[in-house]
């Protein structure tokens, strides 16, 4: 028998991706279906009609911020499936720039809900699921605003915090059974920066929700990241080569932030 390669993922890995008709999302599908993943992608059902998902994936239309759908939904992958491997959080979304002095409670409601509940009610329907999994694991999308706000995204820098913590109560809860690590970026050039796939943003031509030349400036890398970047930390978070890592979160600002 050959010797196990710690360093790619074993073939037909079940992977779940709450979020994966974004704009990251689409990028780490195609990652998984390149490693011969079996990939289920869950998301709003605008996301999934402004990308339609690839054939051969497992397809679930979901709000992650209700709970009776994300039950079905997980559900459906038990039925189909038996159990998963893995499972990446990546919804999530930001309101209109405004300081917390001036947030309505309906809108940081909103985004705590799309941000934080989402990851906890998706964490938990998966639990079950990733028990009867094979080496499972779970990756949470934060977001380098949990470590370092900025003014004007007060909700979603808070709920970015909890799900940081969220991450470390999960790994903690689960070990050693079920590894549990994030990862948070900083800007990524997707449709988050317009509004959101599957909340109406223009991908296309609608404005950025940052001044991006003075963002840049700010950058040591001096570039906006792309999906792509991202996408390599979460496929390392999942695989055998990082075996021996859990509650921890890998930052992706191209040095923005360091610790």
């Amino acid at each position: 028998m050959p010797p196990v390669n710690r360093f790619q993922s074993p073939e037909n890995r079940r992977v779940a991706v709450v979020g994966g008709a974004g704009g990251i999302g689409r990028a780490l599908v195609s990652a998984l279906l390149d490693q011969r993943a079996r990939v289920a992608i869950l998301d709003l059902p605008a996301s999934l009609a402004r990308h339609e998902p690839p054939a051969g994936t497992l397809v679930r239309a979901l709000d992650a911020t209700d709970e009776s759908q994300v039950r079905a939904a997980f559900a459906a992958v038990q039925d189909a499936w038996g159990g998963l491997d893995a499972l990446v959080n990546l919804a999530g979304f930001a309101k209109e720039k405004a300081p917390v002095g001036a947030t309505p409670r309906a809108t940081w409601d909103e985004v705590m809900d799309g941000n934080l509940t989402a990851a906890y009610l998706c964490s938990q329907a998966a639990l079950p699921l990733l028990r009867a999994g094979d080496a499972p694991a779970i990756v949470n999308m934060s977001s380098g605003l949990a470590v370092k706000p900025t003014p004007g995204y007060g909700p979603y820098s808070v709920a970015k915090a909890g799900v940081l913590a969220l991450t470390r109560l999960l790994a903690a809860e689960n070990a050693p059974a079920i590894r549990v690590n994030a990862v948070a970026p900083a800007a990524v050039d997707t449709a988050f920066l317009k509004g959101g796939t599957g909340r109406g943003g223009d991908e296309a031509n609608g404005p950025a929700r940052l001044d991006l030349d003075a963002y840049l400036k700010t950058v040591p890398l001096a570039r906006l990241a792309q999906p792509e970047d991202v996408v390599g930390p979460i496929l390392f978070l999942l695989s055998p080569a990082a075996a021996y890592v859990t509650g921890q979160t890998l930052h992706v600002n191209g040095g923005l932030w360091m610790n």
